[in-house]
């Protein structure tokens, strides 16, 4: 693990190149940052000093909350159970519709709270009897060095690890990343490169490769979301093309949300998300053969909840974060039919429900 202070310079990072005598690349990202000693990248939270690039939030960290796992949103890992979720400051994307624009967009360090050692979030998480850390509220791309001893630290604590992600990642960092985490979900933002472009200052296309590898070369649990937004990726067109992508090159039984935008940061004046525009994107990638699709950020007992893809049958009921009904057996298959269902599972759900809890670190004591 890294040794540093928040107080010091940052930590010393691996994914970089030299690329002349006075400048670098950083190579966490596609954006592939050139910088010159003293500059810092787009994310602001890795930046050349001394001829190599730092990270400068590692053990810097905001937002800690106890959260219901399906939050993420993840429905198909351990549902019910509850998850330490916290983040950092900066964001290797530009998106206008940021939702944790006070976070992700911060060129404060002051934004980052509390000083929190990769140890002292797997003790916490322990204490707390959560089963999970999640690295959320900004991307985990861009404090990769940080997410991954966090993660080595909650694993030797029984605590398993979620990254919550746009994806936007180079390939030799992402297969370090995924090493080590044992669910994530990506946000998809959107079905067109004009619109990565456009709105996200990124490309769709290293998103796709993410998604790619994360379903075809590791045993992470991956979910999908997109945040559909009035007139900008929410046509039927886009969302056909979007679940026959996933169905034909990832597979039809991972699990897709479709939620709602709500105005903020740079799209204040767009209207927010109709819940009848989720119902709909949820009706065409069931068309497209999609098995498991959910609609978030709106009470839909029908559309949040999993169904039995062969027999229909109630498998686990949701109202916004609240379980209801379990109708796995012990093995995680149909209760009625037999039918397996992809994800983690255990015997009995979770019992943490909506509730959404802030929490304080818990301090070593001498």
């Amino acid at each position: 693990m890294h040794d540093s202070s928040p107080l010091t310079g940052g930590v010393s990072t691996r994914w970089w190149h030299r690329i002349s005598k006075d400048k670098i690349q950083c190579d966490i990202c596609p954006r592939q940052c050139h910088l010159s000693d003293g500059q810092r990248g787009l994310c602001f939270v890795r930046g050349a000093e001394g001829g190599e690039v730092r990270l400068y939030s590692y053990g810097r960290s905001s937002g800690f909350c106890i959260d219901p796992i399906e939050k993420k949103p993840l429905n198909h890992f351990l549902p019910g159970t509850p998850v330490l979720s916290f983040g950092t400051a900066g964001c290797n994307l530009a998106c206008k519709f940021c939702q944790n624009w006070d976070m992700s967009k911060s060129r404060e360090m002051d934004t980052l709270s509390q000083s929190a050692s990769p140890e002292l979030l797997a003790t916490t998480a322990e204490k707390l009897g959560c089963r999970s850390i999640a690295f959320t509220y900004n991307d985990p791309v861009i404090f990769h060095e940080y997410a991954i001893d966090c993660a080595i630290a909650a694993h030797q604590h029984g605590i398993k690890s979620v990254a919550v992600s746009a994806g936007y990642v180079c390939r030799g960092p992402r297969e370090e990343f995924y090493q080590h985490m044992d669910a994530a979900n990506i946000d998809l933002k959107a079905f067109t490169e004009r619109f990565y472009q456009r709105i996200c200052g990124g490309q769709l296309s290293a998103v796709l490769e993410t998604l790619e590898y994360i379903r075809h070369e590791t045993n992470v649990w991956l979910e999908i979301t997109t945040l559909l937004i009035p007139g900008q990726n929410d046509s039927d067109t886009e969302l056909t093309q979007l679940s026959h992508w996933i169905a034909e090159h990832l597979g039809k039984d991972v699990p897709l949300h479709f939620s709602a935008f709500h105005p903020d940061w740079k799209m204040a004046d767009t209207p927010p998300t109709p819940p009848a525009t989720l119902t709909r994107a949820r009706n065409i990638a069931r068309d497209a053969g999609l098995e498991y699709v959910y609609t978030g950020n709106v009470h839909d007992r029908g559309g949040s909840s999993t169904w039995c893809p062969e027999c229909g049958h109630l498998l686990i009921e949701r109202d916004w974060y609240q379980l209801g009904s379990w109708g796995l057996d012990e093995k995680g298959c149909c209760q009625q039919c037999g039918d397996p269902v992809p994800g983690l599972f255990e015997a009995r759900p979770g019992h943490w429900g909506s509730r959404r809890e802030p929490v304080r670190l818990y301090q070593p004591t001498n």
